[in-house]
């Protein structure tokens, strides 16, 4: 649901002298949307490993679990608290979504990527510096996406980029990469806890 409506809300963002449908980078400026779109592609995998018993879908799919689950739980806790300080800093005030949407966007697919991995997956074997390298290289490699975006379009796909100083920035991405690998460790701990396996112990 989350997902489909999503897709369906997306030109509630904002625009500048350039459409958003035109701006370069189109809708995958947002984070929000590139983690929406790597959590589409590990339930579509899913469930086509589901419906045809394909083990090599299967891995697929939980190899983008590892990343999907931890990114949208990073983007559930950092918009709840940027929105907590002001919500302006993350949507501007023209372009509020309303319940529906922004439950959809914000919580609803780290609740169901949770829920799938602690009941109905196998343990991650990612170990935390790998994840910690992962998140830190991922969360600079969207800072660059987005400046190269602003090149093109003159403007930044949340306001808080507008807000912040250059190192401001990198301190964001650094905790950012931080929180995300923090998050894998968290769900680590929590199939642990209520399975009694993790990925040390798997065969």
């Amino acid at each position: 649901m989350g997902c489909l409506v999503t897709w369906k809300q997306s030109d509630i963002y904002p625009k500048d002298s350039t459409t958003k449908n035109e701006a370069y980078g189109w809708h995958f400026q947002y984070l929000t949307i590139i983690g929406l779109l790597l959590a589409t592609i590990t339930f579509l995998a899913g469930s086509l490993a589901d419906m045809t018993s394909s083990q090599r879908l299967f891995r697929i799919k939980n190899a983008f679990a590892v990343v999907a689950t931890p990114l949208e739980v990073l983007i559930s806790v950092l918009y709840g608290g940027l929105v907590s300080v002001d919500k302006e800093l993350v949507i501007p005030k023209e372009f509020q979504l309303g319940l529906l949407p922004d439950i959809s966007f914000h919580a609803v697919p780290a609740i169901v990527l949770t829920i799938d991995y602690l009941l109905l997956s196998p343990p991650w074997t990612i170990q935390f510096r790998q994840a910690l390298a992962l998140s830190t290289a991922l969360a600079f490699a969207y800072w660059f996406w987005v400046e190269q975006c602003y090149r093109h379009n003159g403007w930044y796909p949340y306001p808080i980029f507008e807000v912040l100083s250059t190192p401001w920035r990198i301190v964001l991405f650094c905790f950012s990469g931080a929180l995300m690998a923090g998050s894998t460790e968290a769900l680590k701990l929590a199939y642990r806890t209520m399975n009694g396996v993790d990925g040390s112990e798997k065969a």
